[in-house]
């Protein structure tokens, strides 16, 4: 049987023909450190996978290397975000399409620290428990086809460009965080074009690709490593090839020392206890 989902009404609504200020780009990169570094944690009964530690490597390169470009467009203005909340998308149970979470502060977290955060926040939202941003969708998915794109068109002006509360629809103004994270290895795939989230006020989204062994020259010899794919789609108002370049070298240097990105980043904090 042929049917739709909440988030699939709302997508057609959200998203337009493809148009300006999106640029891609794609690297491969060396993993094979972290991934021996989550083999022998999951000895000890620690589960951690690679997309904890591209999240942690993701939050502290914008924080640290690049916090010009944690910010977003607001009334024709740039707005900077004082810490690096990386969005991460969650897959719902049984292929009803897709959510996500914020993770806030990334920067200050370990690997372990996250893996935490998420383990605790996505069993809730995969089964369809929503809050936010995310609660609306199936509330906006019921309105006739007509409509929906005129209502979303003016939610979207009155809260993401003007910064205002809507009645009804419990929306902050920056829901979506810092920066996005996007896992389609699981689906077999190595590369994606993703779009950028028309509400989103997301500067990049990261797409993870499948861990694949390549033969790699290192030194001007030839090894097998462990290679992961990753497809960055950048808002050009705020991303040029320089920066994606410098994302992308912070994100490789960090990494390749997995250890560090597992101990917590100062300054030490823990916002997971507080936030839902």
């Amino acid at each position: 049987m042929k049917q739709t989902t909440s988030w699939r009404d709302l997508a057609i609504a959200v998203y337009k023909a493809p148009s300006d200020s999106r640029i891609y780009g794609i690297y491969d990169v060396d993993v094979t450190n972290v991934m021996e570094y989550i083999a022998r944690k999951r000895d000890t009964g620690v589960h951690l996978t690679i997309t904890h530690f591209m999240t942690a490597a993701l939050a502290r390169t914008l924080y640290e290397d690049l916090p010009d470009i944690n910010c977003y467009v607001q009334r024709g203005r740039l707005r900077f975000r004082e810490d690096a909340n990386v969005f991460l998308a969650v897959s719902i149970e049984g292929g009803k399409g897709m959510t996500g979470m914020v993770v806030p502060k990334t920067q200050t977290l370990s690997a372990s620290q996250i893996a935490e955060y998420v383990q605790t926040h996505a069993a809730r939202k995969r089964t369809g428990d929503e809050s936010g941003p995310f609660a609306a969708k199936g509330i906006l998915a019921k309105i006739p086809w007509p409509f929906r794109r005129p209502l979303f068109l003016l939610i979207k002006w009155w809260i993401f460009e003007m910064g205002l509360p809507f009645p009804f629809l419990k929306i902050s103004p920056d829901p979506f965080g810092s920066i996005m994270i996007t896992n389609i290895g699981g689906y077999g795939l190595a590369y994606g074009m993703v779009a950028l989230f028309p509400i989103g006020k997301l500067p990049a989204v990261a797409t993870m690709g499948a861990v694949t062994e390549k033969a790699v020259v290192i030194d001007g010899e030839i090894k097998i490593r462990k290679m992961l794919p990753l497809t960055g789609t950048f808002d050009h108002r705020i991303v040029d090839g320089a920066q994606a370049g410098a994302l992308s070298r912070g994100v490789e240097t960090r990494l390749a020392h997995p250890e560090l990105l597992d101990q917590p980043n100062p300054p030490s904090t823990d916002p997971t206890a507080s936030n839902s």
